[in-house]
C-alpha cells in the first residue's frame, strides 16, 4: 500500500514533499510524490530559483499511475500547498480517481494558507479552493490555529471557541481535524511557555501540550511533516489519541534537535532548518513522551 503526496519540492533544505516524504518511508510507508513547485530553495530565504510545475503535469502523472493500474493499491492521498488553482483542481481529480480504485482510501488535505504573525501567503483565490473544495472532500484536515480561523470565520483564543471551530470542520465533512499549533489561553490547561494540538474525530477531542521550541524565524517545513507522521501513524493506529501522541512526540524531537543544531554555532546560510535526516531516529523511537488528554 502507498501514500500519493502531492505538493511542493524544494531541492536544499525542507518543504512540502522534502519534509513530508522521507519521514512517511521511514515509518514503513511507500511514497509516491508528486512536486508541483521545483525550487532550489524555500520561500523563507526571500530569494529563490526554479519555477511553477502546475496542474496539468500533476493530472498528467496521476493519469499514468491510472494506465499502470496501481492507484487499487493506494491507501491515501496527502496534500499540502497549493502554487494556483490549477493545482488544486488536480487534486480534487486526484483523489477521485484513487477513490475510484481505492473506496476505503483516505484523504488528508493540509491546508496551507498562512500562520500568525505572517498572515496569509498564497495567492488570493486559494483559500476559497480549500473552503468550497478541498475541505469538503478531505477525512482528515491539519490546519495550523491562523488556517482554522481562516477556514471557520471564528476566533480560537479560547478552547471553547477552538471547538466550536473544529465542529464547522467536522460538518463540512472531515472526520478527523488536527489543529498543528494551539494557544487557547488558561482554559485550555497550558502552562506559561507551552503550545498544544488539537485533535478531533467522533470519539471527541483531545489535547496534548509541549514545551513551546524557539524557531528561528523563516523555518519552513513544520507544518508539512507533522501532517505527514500523523497521517503515517494514523493508518498505523487507527487511534486518534495514541496518533496524537506518537505524532507529537516525533516532532518535538526533530525540532528540538534542529534548534540544537543551530544554535549551537553551526554554519547559518540562512533560516533555521529542520534536522529531519540527523534526527530520524526521532520518528520511529520517539526519546520524549507526552500524554494527550480528553476534553
Amino acid at each position: 500500500m502507498a501514500i500519493l503526496s502531492i505538493q511542493s519540492h524544494v531541492v536544499y533544505g525542507y518543504a512540502g514533499n522534502t519534509a513530508a516524504v522521507f519521514p512517511m518511508q521511514r515509518l514503513g510507508r511507500e511514497v509516491w510524490a508528486i512536486n508541483t513547485v521545483e525550487f532550489s530553495n524555500h520561500t523563507g530565504y526571500g530569494a529563490w530559483k526554479g519555477k511553477v510545475l502546475g496542474g496539468e503535469l500533476a493530472e498528467e502523472l496521476v493519469t499514468g499511475l491510472e494506465d499502470r493500474g496501481v492507484l487499487s493499491r493506494c491507501e491515501a492521498v496527502l496534500s499540502g500547498y497549493l502554487g494556483d488553482a490549477a493545482v488544486g483542481r488536480a487534486i480534487t481529480g486526484a483523489v477521485r480517481k484513487v477513490r475510484a480504485a481505492a473506496p476505503q482510501a483516505l484523504y488528508c488535505c493540509d491546508p496551507v494558507m498562512g500562520d500568525v504573525g505572517r498572515g496569509f501567503y498564497v495567492k488570493p483565490d486559494i483559500p476559497d479552493i480549500f473552503k468550497n473544495e478541498l475541505v469538503p472532500l478531505a477525512d482528515i484536515i491539519t490546519p495550523n490555529q491562523f488556517e482554522l480561523e481562516a477556514l471557520t470565520g471564528l476566533e480560537t483564543d479560547t478552547i471553547d471557541n477552538a471547538r466550536r471551530a473544529v465542529d464547522m470542520i467536522h460538518a463540512k465533512g472531515p472526520g478527523i481535524v488536527l489543529v498543528t499549533s494551539f494557544r487557547g489561553g488558561a482554559n485550555s490547561g497550558a502552562q506559561s511557555g507551552q503550545i498544544e494540538m488539537l485533535a478531533s474525530d467522533k470519539s471527541g477531542m483531545y489535547v496534548i501540550s509541549t514545551p513551546e521550541l524557539p524557531i528561528a524565524v523563516g523555518m519552513a517545513g513544520s507544518g508539512d511533516i507533522t501532517a505527514s507522521v500523523f497521517l503515517s501513524r494514523y493508518l498505523e493506529t487507527g487511534d486518534i489519541k495514541k496518533t496524537l501522541e506518537l505524532c507529537t512526540a516525533s516532532i518535538f524531537g526533530i525540532i528540538e534537535a534542529s534548534w540544537q543544531a543551530y544554535s549551537g554555532g553551526e554554519t547559518k546560510p540562512g533560516p533555521m532548518e529542520l534536522r529531519i535526516i540527523q534526527a530520524q531516529k526521532e520518528l520511529d523511537s520517539p526519546s520524549h513522551f507526552f500524554q494527550a488528554r480528553k476534553l
